[in-house]
């Protein structure tokens, strides 16, 4: 039970809901007991010729005021107990949730998004049903078995009570053999849960691919055995959870058979009266609930372990990138020099046994500059910009924002300063203008919105839509092309209004005259700019260009600097890239 230690400040706080439940609970319980007594005092009065009209209706009330508390309690503990339940789901996925955005990305690039997923949908709901369902079974259980043994003792007497009380011992060894067993099961169950969240998540997001090179059949083969190995071990579990009940019943059903032997003999030489017999049938019929509820708590509770194993390993989870717990504020040291960027030496490798990345690089951005970054597929260009947001921190050197070490920054000072566009554009599943301010769909300045839109080229392309603004983009952008998503995260990074924009080969899908006319409105921003890009004809523009290969800087220096090494990889891109053009406009004419 050491895996629940993670919700006990939840418990600690809603202690006073959960003790008003068991409470109620326990009153349910109390009158459910008291009425094999009034039953008892029914039968003897019955038996003995004592049963008159008064008592008759006295034995009704109360059946009718211990209904009439069952039916409260039940309604009490049911708010308070799986009310608090629902609490702890929304409280724990909420904080699930929350941690999810505090990891970097070295812990996204090690889990799968459908394990994500389903911890946060189906672990989550497993540990609820636990604190809700598994609550009231397991004070039912061991109220309901202490007292009904009590009760009948009080009745029938010891020797008695132990002759209908044969089953329990066998029921105790039934349900301690069958919990581990039964913990692994569950276990395997919501591994498998979250590999077939994986596998739908991924089809469903590569469906266009899927359908492109013609693999549905492939991918349904996937998907169905995925699929059927979820099957199999949830049947597995099944066979082994279903054999709880019937188990319990069959012994508990054997103890009754011997007890109404027993007990008939007994009345018949008169040592034991109708009322009692009654009364003892009716604890035994009520000891079946707390003994199949045995059963339930064991399969509810290692779920709910299960779940919750899997859930602490992401709350055990640490960023390799933290954030200083001493934060250094830029606006409050050097605010009229914001914008400055510095690499001094900076060496880095994703892990000590792969190669490095980057080695010895050193630039700098001044003020209100522009700086591109030319090179390979894999050159390191796109690191430089994730080093830079402190995705991952380097092995050596030093990466300074206005003089300041990125490592002293808070996220949300460094973030603040840096609007980023990235390769893929990320559209959320909301209206154009919620995807553009990156809030709700209310929460913006609409004017502000129509501004980042005219400057990155795509409001005309909103205007022509049916809603405009308001057009939802549908899940991941389906509903846009390529060039469209682009723009419309350069109007994302323009309404951040932050000190230095920095686009990671964001120009991409846009043609060149649309390139050119974005080009020339960052020309016009009074802020820092950095490019990355493989094209020169995006890149030439730029006050600074560094040219990457192998993680080196081979060039540095403004496009004219750089054209006169005739034998530089820049110059030969360029005259490459040129000549490409220009064999495209022969085409286009012919």
């Amino acid at each position: 039970m050491r895996e629940y230690r993670t919700i006990l400040p939840f418990i600690r706080e809603h202690k006073w809901r959960y003790i008003f439940g068991i409470v109620a609970l326990l009153f349910v319980d109390t009158a459910n007991l008291l009425v094999p007594q009034v039953l008892k005092k029914f039968a003897d009065w019955a038996q003995f010729g004592e049963l008159t009209i008064e008592r008759t209706g006295q034995a009704a009330l109360a059946i009718f005021l211990l209904g009439l508390t069952v039916a409260a309690g039940r309604y009490f503990w049911r708010v308070y107990i799986f009310g608090t339940a629902r609490k702890l789901e929304y409280w724990l996925r909420d904080k699930l949730f929350k941690k999810y955005l505090k990891l970097d990305d070295n812990f996204f690039n090690k889990h799968r998004t459908g394990d994500l997923m389903a911890h946060v949908t189906n672990d989550v709901l497993m540990v609820r049903n636990s604190m809700g369902g598994g609550i009231i079974m397991i004070v039912d259980a061991v109220f309901m078995t202490i007292f009904t043994v009590i009760m009948m003792i009080y009745t029938v007497g010891f020797k008695t009570a132990m002759v209908a009380l044969l089953a329990l011992p066998f029921i105790t060894v039934v349900v301690f053999s069958m919990s581990k067993p039964l913990q692994r099961r569950s276990r395997a169950v919501q591994d498998t849960f979250s590999e077939l969240t994986t596998e739908v998540q991924e089809n469903i997001s590569g469906i266009n691919s899927i359908k492109a090179f013609g693999i549905e059949e492939n991918r349904a083969g996937s998907f169905g055995k995925i699929n059927k190995d979820y099957q199999t071990k949830n049947m597995d579990m099944l066979r082994m959870s279903a054999l709880f009940d019937p188990l319990i019943q069959f012994i508990a059903g054997i103890a009754l058979v011997i007890f109404i032997l027993y007990g008939i003999r007994r009345m018949l030489i008169g040592s034991m009266s109708l009322g009692d017999f009654v009364a003892v049938l009716n604890y035994l019929r009520m000891m079946v609930w707390p003994l199949m509820a045995i059963g339930m708590v064991v399969n509810s509770f290692q779920r709910g372990i299960a779940a919750m194993g899997r859930i602490n390993e992401i709350f055990a989870a640490e960023a390799k990138v933290k954030e200083t717990t001493s934060a250094i504020k830029i606006s409050s040291s050097k605010a009229d020099d914001a914008s400055r960027i510095e690499f001094r030496d900076v060496y880095f490798r994703y892990a000590d046994n792969l190669p490095w990345i980057l080695q010895g690089v050193s630039f700098s951005l001044e003020g209100n500059e522009s700086l591109a970054i030319l090179g390979r597929t894999g050159s390191g260009k796109s690191t430089i910009l994730n080093l830079l947001l402190r995705r991952y921190d380097i092995n050596s050197g030093q990466i300074l924002l206005n003089g300041v070490d990125v490592r002293d920054l808070s996220y949300e000072e460094l973030y603040s300063k840096i609007a980023f566009v990235e390769q893929e554009s990320f559209m959320f599943s909301r209206t154009i203008a919620g995807n553009i301010a990156f809030s709700g769909d209310d929460g913006y300045d609409p004017e502000k919105v129509r501004e980042a839109a005219e400057f990155s080229q795509v409001a005309e392309d909103i205007e022509a839509m049916p809603d405009q603004y308001r057009t939802w983009v549908g899940e991941r952008g389906v509903t846009l092309s390529g060039g469209q998503k682009q723009r419309l995260a350069i109007a994302r990074a323009y309404y951040q209004d932050a000190q230095i924009l920095v686009l990671d080969d964001s120009l991409s899908a846009v043609d060149t005259n649309t390139e050119k006319d974005i080009l020339n409105h960052l020309e016009e921003l009074e802020h820092g700019l950095i490019i990355v890009s493989q094209r020169v004809s995006t890149v030439q523009r730029s006050k600074q260009i560094l040219v990457l290969e192998d993680g080196v800087i081979s060039q540095q220096g403004s496009h004219a600097e750089l054209m006169q090494d005739k034998d530089g990889f820049y110059a030969r891109l360029y005259q490459r890239q040129l000549l490409e053009s220009e064999l495209r406009d022969d085409r286009e004419e012919a």
